[in-house]
């Protein structure tokens, strides 16, 4: 997300060293200047030719909006942004999961609040959020990132203040009983945004960003098993990471599968 409000794709990829795209902007104003303070995965579809199509959600100052648009060639875009409802001053990040076969569809919505507490809601399927529960005890969180949906869990891997990585293993049933495991202890306290994408069948490839340095490190994870999780440092990208915020493009075309990085 750029300062001028714009949607803009970049790309790393898991070369050695890695190597990065030009930045793309895809929806040109989709928020005022400046507004935007966190904001989920956003849903990337195109119709093949010219045409993409996105939507996802963000928080403006207290509230919480969705964004859903489509747009050309010139990224202006054909929709817009509907405010959803406030209460969201406090919160500190936010995303989306989806899973579908054909017995089972859910559709989660997860933000963690700056005292720790981690909520999920369910959203159906004109949008609506439902079903709110929660789960203390993640005030050292400081950026998380979804590495896994399944049918009957979805998983974020996360950083501390104090420099861990963790995996937050969290089932779908009620009531909410998120499954912490360590992957390691040190380190990782440099990064205040992380970013997955599914790679391979099983693996992961993950984005640090320091926003102090403008900089981003790359890392293949193999699938999570707490501290046996393979994680290989494929160095630094070649890319000035300035921008405001930052999330993932999750694949918005039909048939598109879910991540499975635990």
């Amino acid at each position: 997300m750029t300062a001028g409000g714009d949607h803009k794709e970049q790309g790393a990829f898991a070369a050695t060293p890695p190597t990065a795209s030009a930045g793309v902007i895809l929806g040109r104003g989709v928020y005022p200047d400046g507004a935007v303070r966190i904001s989920s995965s956003m849903s990337l579809g195109d119709d093949g030719i010219s045409v993409v199509f996105v939507s996802g959600y963000s928080v403006l100052g207290d509230a919480l909006y969705v964004a859903s648009y489509s747009a050309g060639d010139d990224a202006v875009i054909d929709g817009g942004v509907r405010r959803i409802g406030g209460g969201w001053g406090t919160f500190v990040a936010l995303d989306t999961t989806a899973y579908a076969d054909t017995v089972v569809r859910r559709t989660n919505a997860y933000g963690l609040r700056n005292d720790g507490t981690l909520f999920r809601w369910s959203v159906d399927s004109n949008g609506v959020w439902r079903n709110k529960v929660s789960a203390a005890g993640f005030a050292a969180v400081k950026s998380m990132t979804l590495i896994s949906t399944t049918k009957t869990y979805d998983t974020f891997l996360a950083n501390t203040r104090g420099g861990a990585l963790y995996t937050i293993h969290i089932p779908a049933g009620a009531p909410m009983k998120p499954i912490v495991k360590q992957v390691r202890s040190k380190t990782w306290q440099g990064f205040e945004t992380l970013i997955a994408q599914k790679c391979g069948q099983y693996g992961t490839l993950l984005l640090g960003i320091d926003r102090d340095t403008h900089t981003g490190n790359l890392y293949a994870v193999g699938h999570a098993t707490g501290a046996t999780t393979v994680i290989q440092s494929l160095g630094k990208v070649p890319s000035t990471f300035a921008d405001p915020v930052y999330f993932h493009w999750s694949d918005g075309n039909a048939g598109s599968t879910p991540p499975f990085g635990e």
